[in-house]
């Protein structure tokens, strides 16, 4: 497919964009070469982007089980509390008194967000999930200052982890400790006791783990790192499967994140938006980032910055509008319907692990919670048909790949997390599917190997394109007459 920029002829033109209302130049200010912009009809442009969107595949095209993402159906109606014009038409540097709304809401969401995980205080300013995950272990290490304990380095981190986590923790100045999971994908009791020590700052654990088991040891885990000193870190990434059941600040952790962008109604994907904020205990509140809100009375809401704050992660109050839909989304599922839809997360996931379990190795045995992981190691060994092949014979069927070979320790790993907004016979669809494609595979490997068939690109080089990206454009130079 044709670049938009190797398209048009000169002298095209459309009427796309209003009329300009601030004076069109400046003297002094003007470019010394023209944009390299295409010249095309609105016909041309419109047919291109109409073309771009038939390439795509998201949660309104089809069934979109990546695993430990969440990438479920979000409600328009948040879509369109956010784009209401007292939230979108202000600006951060107005006066406090004229934007009364825009902190009411910040206030309200941080009380909502305390609320379902557990926490005392939290700040929207991180930007994503890692962004989210960096603030906490700098809220861990400025309490781990302050009381004159630097001596505490170190991070536990189970090896089934995201791998935000152990990047994180380094970046943020701390040697990172890989404790092994038991064999049912649980965290090692015996091996956690023998990593902690004076010198643990912290755990980095999140709960469903991402195996999408709920860890039945989880008070022993965060008491253990608790009486060796350190503190506990959520990392809210599976929340979608506990959110109103159980709060992350009762199983013993002291700061977490979210992903309002995948738990809490953001369209998730295509890089962004995203917003990761950081919540925790009131021993962390003194450090959190940015400016929190506060209350003067019944009427009038003020900014204020924490006393020992970390400082700024980035410009502002985070990104706002991500916000605004998240609250938006609680608000409208209320008390009954938030721990509803965690529920049925988890219904939906046991339903359709239920329906493969006997065609397809499940890697871990009994109830599931959000997610299920497959292990298609054997299938890899006998016909040589890996987790890859099958996750690209899915797109021929309109279904978006599971996550492919993860956890690591997991092999030939496939995840998938059927979301709360599937209905049942999507699932009993996507089952179908699923147990067609091996059939397929045992009667001829090679039609595996050669999948998608039937889709825009084909099976690409991807070794090529992660060592060689093609990262920019490059513009023929225009010749001199």
């Amino acid at each position: 497919m044709e670049l938009i920029f190797e398209k048009g002829a000169q002298g095209r033109k459309l009427s796309l964009l209003p009329k300009c209302d601030v004076p069109e130049k400046k003297p002094g200010c003007e470019r010394q070469k023209a944009l390299r912009l295409p010249q095309l009809s609105e016909n041309e442009v419109s047919r291109h982007y109409t073309a771009l969107s038939k390439r795509a595949h998201g949660v309104n095209d089809g069934f979109y089980p990546l695993g430990s993402c969440t990438m479920k159906y979000n409600p328009k109606v948040n879509d369109e509390a956010a784009g209401l014009k007292g939230f979108t038409d202000i600006h951060p540097l107005q006066p406090e008194h004229t934007v009364q709304g825009a902190l009411e809401l910040l206030n309200l969401a941080e009380k909502s967000f305390c609320e379902i995980t557990g926490m005392d205080a939290m700040s929207f300013e991180p930007a994503a999930g890692a962004h989210g995950e960096f603030a906490g272990l700098l809220l861990i290490k400025a309490y781990h200052k302050k009381r004159g304990d630097e001596k505490r380095t170190k991070i536990i981190v189970p090896d089934s982890a995201h791998g935000t986590n152990p990047a994180s923790a380094t970046m943020a100045g701390y040697e990172v400790v890989s404790i092994a999971s038991r064999e049912d994908g649980c965290v090692d009791l015996e091996a956690l006791k023998a990593a902690v020590g004076e010198d643990t700052a912290g755990l980095m654990l999140t709960n469903p783990n991402t195996v999408g088991l709920f860890d039945k040891n989880i008070l022993e885990i965060t008491k253990i790192v608790h009486e060796a000193g350190g503190l506990c870190y959520y990392d809210g990434a599976n929340l979608n499967a506990v959110m109103g059941v159980v709060r992350p600040g009762d199983m013993g952790f002291d700061v977490i994140h979210l992903n309002l962008h995948k738990t809490f109604s953001t369209p998730h994907g295509g890089g962004g938006p995203g917003s990761g904020p950081v919540g925790c205990k009131n021993i962390l509140a003194e450090f959190l980032p940015g400016e929190q809100t506060s209350q003067d009375g019944e009427e009038n809401y003020h900014l204020f910055r924490p006393e020992n704050s970390i400082g700024r992660l980035r410009m502002f109050h985070g990104n706002f509008l991500v916000v605004v839909r998240a609250l938006s989304y609680v608000l409208t599922l209320g008390r009954e319907g938030v721990p509803e839809a965690a529920k049925n997360a988890v219904l939906n996931a046991n339903y359709l692990k239920h329906l493969l379990k006997d065609d397809y190795h499940m890697a871990f045995d009994g109830l599931c919670m959000h997610e299920f992981v497959m292990s298609l190691e054997d299938l890899k060994n006998e016909l040589d048909v890996s987790a890859l092949d099958i996750a690209k014979a899915l797109l021929d069927y309109g279904i978006h790949p599971p996550t492919m070979y993860f956890p690591l320790i997991v092999h030939e790993a496939l995840m998938i997390e059927p979301t709360e907004t599937e209905p049942k016979e999507t699932l009993e669809e996507a089952a179908r599917v699923f147990k067609q494609i091996l059939k397929d595979a045992k009667a001829n490997p090679q039609m595996l190997h050669e999948a998608p068939t039937t889709t825009p690109v084909r099976r690409l080089d991807e070794v090529t394109a992660a060592r060689k990206p093609v990262l920019r454009y490059a513009f023929a130079e225009a010749t001199e007459e």
